[in-house]
């Protein structure tokens, strides 16, 4: 039956049995040496009447549509991957930075998938940078991890003074849609968040596929993972998105969800965690607390993208 995990300690790292770091580095650099490597640096500004794009450098197959501003001022960004998959050898390289009063949304039309590959490494690494005054919503939709994939994937998040942030990660283990486990494989990665250069959390992940124990006691047999990350300026914030996640839970008693989730605040930054079984309503999850939050921030309650519903 599904229920509310209060979560009140940080979710431990899935760690399992593998290589020890400085071997795994040299792996990752030899594997990626001659592969297909693809940059995109993207800086927003505040004009007056919107924010608009101020500077794009793109290399490879990384690439953005035409910014969209449904509510007339914020920068809605969708960021493309032509190839449609990334395999071993690849590198992504994703470097975001929005200037004071600039306020940007940023998510993607699809799923990024890591296909399977002959032991070679594939790496993504995005630095999200957030000046003060300036606003970044960073919602990419899911990771999938197809079996035999090996992937290094970190993230560096730099907020400055009052920046407000909202940001969540997706990570599906094996295509659950086929039945298909991560039965084999290995991700590694972090995900770093820094308040004026202080650094707030640091998440890590390691994960081998094909490991029974972390699957069952460490995901709870769900193959998706998925955390939010709120920047917040208002200790009472935590309390309405524990009350939603309740209401929902119970509202669903009937019909369980496919998801149990929790959240925790830590130095002026709300934590949601979620595991789930399809990245659909994970979505629609932290979709509803970010709209939920951000009406009480900033008093505007945005819609969420349609490109999230096709």
């Amino acid at each position: 039956m599904t229920m509310v995990n209060e979560l009140t300690e940080p979710a431990p790292q899935l760690l399992t049995q593998s290589p020890p770091l400085r071997a795994i580095d040299q792996v990752i650099e030899d594997d990626i040496r001659e592969g297909w490597k693809a940059d995109l640096s993207l800086s927003f500004t505040q004009r007056g009447d919107k924010t608009v794009l101020k500077h794009r450098h793109q290399s490879g197959p990384l690439a953005i549509q035409r910014p969209l501003y449904p509510d007339g001022t914020t920068c809605h960004a969708y960021l493309l991957h032509p190839p449609g998959g990334v395999v071993g050898g690849d590198t992504l390289n994703i470097d975001i930075r929005v200037e004071s009063n600039a306020e940007v949304l940023i998510t993607t039309p699809g799923s990024t998938k890591f296909y399977r590959s002959n032991h070679r490494y594939a790496q993504q690494k995005q630095v999200l940078r957030v000046e003060a005054g300036g606003r970044l919503e960073w919602f990419p939709q899911d990771n999938i991890f197809f079996p035999h994939a090996h992937v290094r994937l970190d993230t560096d998040i730099h907020l400055e003074g009052d920046a407000q942030f909202w940001g969540w990660e997706l990570n599906c283990f094996g295509r659950p849609a086929l039945d298909e486990p991560f039965s084999a494989g290995h991700l590694i990665g972090k995900t770093q968040l820094f308040i004026d250069q202080k650094i707030i959390l640091t998440e890590g992940i390691q994960m081998v596929g094909g490991d029974e124990l972390l699957m069952e006691k460490g995901l709870l047999n769900y193959p998706l993972m998925g955390t939010l990350y709120i920047r917040h300026f208002d200790s009472s914030l935590l309390e309405p998105i524990q009350a939603y996640l309740t209401e929902k839970t119970s509202a669903s008693a009937a019909s369980p969800t496919s998801w149990i989730a929790g959240a925790t605040e830590l130095e002026g930054v709300i934590v949601v965690r979620a595991l789930g079984h399809w990245s659909e309503d994970l979505i629609n999850l932290f979709g509803d607390i970010w709209r939920l939050t951000r009406g009480k921030m900033t008093g505007a309650t945005p819609d969420k993208p349609r490109i999230w519903a096709t």
